[in-house]
């Protein structure tokens, strides 16, 4: 008699019994016999093989014919101050987004006449941290009634408290806590290699959903404690913010200005922009699940309890390019979010879709759409810089990009990069600009109630 359970291993071991034949059968001795002979017969393998195990991939397979044809030079440039240096952590989008505030018209820069003048990304960084604790302990605490291993519950155990974000999220740090320059919180050890910091941050917040799931756990207590535990963690990494700060300084004519002691928001509303909550996100992101002109949010995904939602509206590339033009022709950069490792060349600072032959190098057929990198894992948000510059031909069309990186002067033209517009097409999913940069069809759309993707989705990468 088969029992119950009889019928569940049966219709188990029959499943995989099919997908198995399905899938074809099992690695053939005979099949890998015969595909090593055709490899030791083909003369472009041998060639392949040699330069493979004597020298880097990413060296052997550049398109010289790119590299040669890539000039740095373009019609628009914005930046005369240098680069900044995130340094092993995952800050590049706070980097990113003082960055775009520091320099342009009417940015720090332009208003101090301070050449270099740095904002302090410690400042911010510490800040999203203890923000987003509290972000993650409201979700843990309104996620108690699920069990340990759902979906939900272990993607935000996974990073409780990572290095990244997004756009809204470092407008949501500037409108509570302010800004201040650097000298007044600068870099420590752990800012700028936040692995250790991170690991036992991560450690105490688990520790904290992991109380709260106790039976007769006061979850409020729970919070309130596992939040004081991140704070002094937190202040042994990266200090005490200042509340407030003596601003003096020369500017490049080495006149003296002494503005006297301030606070962070009083630098902020004195020298950003009054209209910060204006600058809306735009992706491009062309799964046919995600309708272009639609409002979309992802859950669980911000730093600020009670701030901002993050949101997007979804345009085609056009739509987006078109508002980074506009903008940079206007005189103000652009923070933006791409897949930075894809087609890239560091030490001259190259990003091209065509800069890497794999295809020919390994004579296998590697393409794959911008929709089918998304969906499969293959391709999403990596890393937030600044457009500050563009090269527009005679007939108004962007050739190139200059972008301004945050990972130091050593590489590209002493820090800035340069983007062919062909890597833009594929690469580049998200950008943030004033809303009215965009066609009225769009700016319509973020008026409206947005989807709510889930945590997981690729479009919340740049936030992990």
């Amino acid at each position: 008699m088969t029992t119950a359970t009889d019928t569940t291993t049966t219709t188990t071991t029959a499943a995989t019994a099919s997908t198995t034949a399905a899938a074809g059968a099992g690695v053939d001795p005979r099949q890998l016999a015969a595909l090593g002979d055709t490899l030791r017969a083909d003369p472009s393998f041998r060639v392949a093989r040699n330069a493979a195990t004597a020298a880097n991939v990413e060296t052997v397979t550049l398109d010289r014919d790119v590299l040669a044809t890539t000039d740095s030079s373009t019609s628009v440039k914005l930046d005369s101050w240098s680069v900044a240096d995130q340094k092993k952590s995952g800050r590049c989008w706070i980097f990113a987004g003082l960055n775009a505030l520091r320099g342009g018209d009417g940015g720090v820069i332009d208003a101090t006449g301070v050449k270099d003048l740095e904002l302090s990304q410690t400042y911010l960084h510490y800040w999203d941290k203890l923000e987003k604790a509290n972000h993650f302990l409201c979700a843990m605490a309104g996620l108690t009634d699920r069990d340990i291993d759902d979906r939900t519950v272990q993607h935000l155990l996974a990073d409780p408290v990572e290095d990244g974000g997004q756009w809204n999220m470092f407008v949501a740090l500037v409108d509570k806590y302010g800004a201040v320059p650097k000298y007044a919180m600068p870099e420590t050890r752990s800012s700028s290699d936040t692995r250790a910091m991170n690991r036992d941050l991560a450690t105490a917040l688990r520790a904290g959903a992991t109380r709260m799931r106790q039976d007769g756990a006061d979850v409020r207590e729970v919070h309130r404690g596992t939040l004081a535990d991140v704070h002094r963690i937190l202040t042994v990494h990266l200090g005490t913010p200042p509340e407030r700060f003596v601003w003096q300084y020369r500017d490049r004519n080495d006149e003296f200005h002494r503005v006297g002691e301030m606070t962070p928001r009083d630098f902020a509303a004195r020298y950003l922009p009054a209209d910060l909550g204006e600058y809306v996100c735009v992706v491009d992101d062309p799964r046919r699940t995600s309708p272009r002109g639609g409002l979309f949010t992802v859950e669980h995904l911000g730093n600020v309890v009670g701030g901002a939602p993050v949101t997007y509206v979804n345009a085609p590339v056009e739509v987006i390019k078109a508002a980074v033009l506009e903008s940079l022709q206007d005189g103000r950069p652009v923070w933006f979010g791409c897949d930075t490792a894809a087609q890239s060349y560091r030490e001259r600072g190259v990003w091209d879709a065509h800069l890497h032959d794999y295809e020919g190098f390994y004579d296998v057929e590697l393409d794959l759409t911008k929709e089918e990198r998304l969906l499969t894992g293959e391709s999403q948000m990596t890393h937030a810089m600044v457009f500050t510059g563009v090269d527009v031909d005679d007939d108004g069309r962007p050739v190139r990009w200059r972008v301004e990186n945050s990972w130091g002067p050593k590489a590209a033209e002493k820090g800035f990069w340069t983007m062919n517009d062909n890597w833009f097409d594929q690469y580049v999913f998200e950008i943030a600009v004033h809303r009215d940069r965009l066609p009225q069809e769009y700016r319509a759309a973020l008026d409206t109630t947005p989807t709510v993707l889930p945590a997981w989705d690729p479009m919340g990468a740049l936030a992990r």
